[in-house]
């Protein structure tokens, strides 16, 4: 649920100046922010291996979804890092393992070779990023962003399937990270910040009855994201400019 001092503050962001946002100290290479979300991303792969070897089809495919969603937050590095790894992993493994859980009669021994053989890959990607030089700070913004985006883009998936229940949680889920990454969008631009934070608030209210109006929701969350977008891309664009 949106904390009470968030709502206070959109009445009051628009006569507050805004503070510049500062970069926290370096890292250690295994300790910075770029490498442990990467790490982070791991124990999706682990836990759709474990579901195939289990012969547990649906939840190998949960697991793999939350994979998919993690990626997300993270891939900016790999695309920026190695091409060739971007292209293994989001275009060969992803799309083929996908659509493999989504058949009716699922190869599992094809899909454990391939969900194994992806975090081999994906293996070697860490060991690959933790010993390069750090990228710009502005890339971990983008990251940061992305990262807390990722449970947003899953509501309305959840919403077209009729999973409610799956909907509101990832609703939660940004919400309750929402306050990690609002300085980000609130130095770029006071406006998107207070339509981002007005909007967090409809849909929270518009997911409140026992059957939401999906067209209602699906037209809030696209609103919000948007907005989030377009402040998202324009870090992005900073970003690979000072690479």
């Amino acid at each position: 649920m949106l904390q009470q001092i968030r709502r206070i503050g959109i009445g009051l962001i628009t006569i507050l100046a805004v503070a510049g946002h500062v970069a926290p100290a370096p890292a250690a290479d295994e300790d910075r922010f770029e490498v442990t979300s990467i790490k982070a991303v791991r124990p999706t792969l682990v836990d759709t291996i474990a579901a195939l070897q289990q012969g547990n089809v649906a939840q190998a495919k949960e697991a793999f979804e939350r994979y998919d969603s993690a990626w997300n937050g993270i891939e900016v590095y790999v695309n920026v890092r190695n091409r060739e790894f971007y292209q293994i992993l989001e275009h060969q493994f992803q799309p083929r393992i996908t659509k493999g859980l989504e058949g009716p009669n699922a190869d599992v021994p094809a899909l454990l070779a391939d969900s194994q053989a992806m975090l081999a890959k994906f293996d070697e990607l860490v060991v690959l990023i933790a010993k390069a030089a750090p990228l710009n700070p502005l890339f971990d913004d983008v990251a940061r962003l992305r990262i807390v985006r990722a449970h947003l883009r899953e509501v309305i998936p959840a919403l077209k399937a009729g999973n409610l229940a799956k909907a509101r949680k990832s609703f939660t889920a940004f919400d309750d990270n929402w306050d990690s990454i609002e300085d980000l969008i609130k130095v770029r631009s006071a406006d998107a910040y207070v339509a981002i934070e007005k909007g967090m608030i409809e849909i929270e209210q518009a997911l409140m009855p026992e059957k939401p109006d999906v067209a209602q929701v699906t037209a809030l969350v696209t609103g919000v994201t948007d907005k989030y977008n377009a402040i998202l891309a324009e870090i992005a664009k900073e970003a690979r400019s000072r690479r």
